[in-house]
């Protein structure tokens, strides 16, 4: 399987080939065969043995393999620190009040048949200022799991409304980091990239709302458990201190993601904010308080509807999550390090002769990036340096190729169960990526829309078509392509 290149170390195609041909199958018997939706962590670490062979037979070290575990664990310190924070955060939000008072005042508020649009528009606003689909999801997104619980309402349908929302305010947002770091990848002005977006995105969440407000007809209420919603109610109301001074902690934690304040910060200010709420206004006990944060907050009412919505968070709660990402990166990082990746995508570069090639080629080859390397910074980065030279030959805009990094990287990453993404999601909506991903509409249109522009050569705009700030022959200064 080895190159005969002996200054550069590359696994053969076919080397590279087994590698993710292994993975493919081990999450296709996973789900298929054994009918196991929650053992992927086993399937990856089987994926990293069998890379970690063939880079071996390829000439590589167990010294480059360790390095390139170890470069993807780095890559996912930060996200699964956030991680660890959200499970606190969460359990502070319920011990205060605050999620339960969402789901009260949204039960009595949100008419049953508006109430998937609705998750789609209020997310896509909160992830549009704060810049973060993440916080989105961790704040208004559990909020609205509970509260289309109580209104009988699938989780998996309320997760893709959520996710839906939460990934266009992140992909549009000039505070994003994804955007920041597409229009940086391509070469693009800031705007130039985000202007472009709407060409894309846009018309993905027209579809996006308009299908959910057609689904959500169906959810009229006169089916529903009346007695559940009251029973709903009055367990809150009883259980809990509900009021406005209940929304600080969100309404804090959003100005601070605005502001652009560090999410690692933002977490803990929003979970300490929500742990002194619950001892001053809710007479949690300290002790009491920090075990909620470390394992979890329990519902007690001895009302089963309460219970089960409203026992969830903590750190511990955290842990099968923070693990799966670990592992999903550290099998991106092997790939990665190894050149196994950039062996499968060089292939794949033969096919950009023309712009229809271009954008096809880049849109599958980010999808397959964000597959096997369980991250959309990768699956922006790798492919989108790899095809800059083709959209330079074919004077197509910058902002097109940053567009098409995000269309196809950050849209998709929810739907990778072991991902980065996908792991986060799971882990704060408590909804498996297996049952959410058919009902995450954006995730699903908007590269469907990128492959249709680029087949139709619709709104690929070459040099001179668009008055764009920055042209590849008239690059951004490195500081200025991400203003």
């Amino acid at each position: 399987m080895s190159t005969t290149n002996t200054s550069v170390k590359r696994p053969s195609f076919i080397g590279a080939l087994i590698g993710i041909g292994f993975l493919c199958f081990m999450m296709f018997a996973q789900i298929f065969l054994l009918g196991e939706d929650w053992v992927t962590h086993i399937s990856l670490i089987f994926a990293i043995v069998v890379c970690a062979i063939i880079a071996l037979v390829s000439g590589f070290s167990w010294q480059d393999i360790q390095k390139g575990i170890l470069y993807g664990c780095e890559i996912a310190m930060l996200p699964m620190l956030i991680l660890m924070m959200v499970g606190v955060l969460v359990a502070s939000w319920i011990a205060s009040g605050t999620i339960p008072s969402l789901i009260y005042y949204g039960l009595q508020l949100i008419n049953p048949s508006y109430f998937l649009f609705t998750a789609v528009i209020v997310c896509a606003v909160a992830s549009l200022v704060t810049g973060s689909s993440w916080t989105t999801a961790a704040t208004f997104g559990v909020a609205f799991i509970g509260i289309g619980n109580g209104l009988e309402i699938p989780p998996a349908m309320t997760a893709g409304a959520v996710i839906s929302g939460a990934i266009f305010g992140d992909k549009i947002s000039p505070v994003s980091d994804s955007t920041n770091l597409a229009a940086g990848v391509a070469e693009a002005n800031l705007f130039d990239h985000i202007r472009s977006m709407f060409y894309t995105t846009g018309p993905a969440l027209i579809i996006t709302i308009f299908l959910f407000f057609f689904i959500g007809m169906q959810f009229d209420g006169e089916g529903a458990d009346i007695s559940r919603t009251a029973e709903l109610l009055e367990g809150i109301r009883e259980n809990f201190s509900v009021g406005l001074l209940t929304f600080i902690p969100p309404l804090v934690v959003v100005i601070l993601a605005y502001r652009r304040i560090n999410a690692l910060a933002v977490m803990v200010i929003g979970s300490l904010l929500g742990a002194g709420l619950a001892v001053a206004t809710q007479g949690v006990a300290l002790g009491s308080m920090m075990n909620y944060m470390n394992y979890g907050y329990v519902s007690e009412t001895g009302i089963e509807a309460v219970d089960s919505l409203l026992s969830r968070g903590g750190l511990q709660g955290m842990m099968w999550t923070i693990s799966l990402g670990f592992i999903g990166l550290s099998l991106g990082g092997l790939l990665e390090k190894t050149r196994m990746l950039e062996v499968l995508l060089e292939k794949m570069g033969k096919l950009v002769s023309n712009s229809r090639g271009l954008i096809v080629t880049h849109v599958f080859s980010s999808l397959a990036t964000n597959l096997f390397s369980a991250s959309q910074y990768i699956a922006i980065i790798i492919p989108g340096r790899m095809f800059v030279p083709a959209y330079r030959k074919l004077k197509i805009l910058p902002s097109v190729c940053s567009r098409t990094c995000e269309d196809s990287a950050t849209v998709t990453s929810p739907l990778v169960p072991w991902g980065l993404g996908g792991a986060y999601y799971m882990g704060v909506l408590d909804v498996s990526a297996w049952d959410y991903m058919g009902w995450t509409f954006l995730a699903i249109i908007t590269p469907i829309i990128a492959i249709l522009y680029g087949l139709f050569n619709i709104f690929i705009w070459r040099e001179g078509e668009r008055n764009d700030v920055h042209t590849y022959n008239q690059p951004a200064e490195p500081s200025e392509a991400v203003r």
